[in-house]
């Protein structure tokens, strides 16, 4: 009985992954607001009553790819910080930006889903809340720990009342070492990585910074100085 359970469970797992693979593949040909059960059902030649035992509706599918989505460039992002541990708050930087930076590269489609315009009519639930903070709380976290190591040059004007009440929110999460203006300075700087990715992605640099790669390079040293990150 458990043998045969298990079988079950991985054949639907296994066309669970398909289905999620068809989506992307729509995804890339035509975009979120694209995406159709019943043109993915008719694509993997299923029925779309089938297809709603998976996922009963667009919505439902949509924040499956979504937090996908966030918890692959979560990983690489995590995987970069792990290799440059010993390397000092600015090289962990370095590296999880690129990490950032190269996993949208590969898949610019997934980026545009998670970090681009929202999809008309679709409200993302908190199911998406916890993997869309895994990036940036990577980012804290060097940060976190340039403030602890004594590392971290967090000097600056204070924020005013209200940014400072969203800001303890955030230190209290993840940071509860790190000065308010040093965490607005994060915020600012994760809103810039994404802007720059997204510049490059979708052609905003063309005959002007394209090929990027020295910009992006250039753009990064800057905002660790500006974050306070030993050189």
């Amino acid at each position: 009985m458990n043998a045969s359970r298990t079988a079950r469970e991985r054949a639907r797992a296994e066309l669970t992954r398909e289905i999620k693979e068809e989506a992307r593949r729509q995804l890339a040909a035509s975009g979120a607001q694209g995406l159709s059960l019943r043109a993915v059902s008719r694509e993997m030649g299923m029925v779309s009553s089938a297809l709603y035992r998976y996922f009963p509706s667009r919505d439902d599918l949509l924040t499956a790819l979504i937090v996908d989505a966030y918890d692959a460039v979560g990983e690489r992002a995590e995987q970069a910080d792990r290799e440059a541990a010993q390397d000092g708050p600015r090289a962990r930087w370095r590296a999880v930006c690129a990490a950032v930076r190269g996993w949208a590269a590969e898949r610019p489609h997934e980026y545009a889903l998670i970090y681009g315009s929202p999809v008309p009519g679709y409200a993302a639930p908190e199911d998406t809340i916890a993997p869309a903070t895994r990036v940036p709380f990577v980012l804290l976290g060097i940060v976190q720990d340039a403030a602890t190591s004594g590392r971290l040059d967090a000097s600056g004007p204070e924020p005013g009342p209200e940014l400072t009440a969203q800001l303890k929110i955030i230190n209290a999460a993840a940071a509860p070492d790190v000065p308010a203006p040093a965490t607005a300075r994060l915020a600012a700087h994760w809103a810039q990585l994404t802007g720059l990715i997204s510049f490059e992605l979708f052609g905003q640099f063309a005959n002007t910074l394209d090929p990027a790669d020295e910009f992006f390079a250039y753009s990064v040293e800057r905002m660790a100085d500006d974050l306070g990150f030993p050189a």
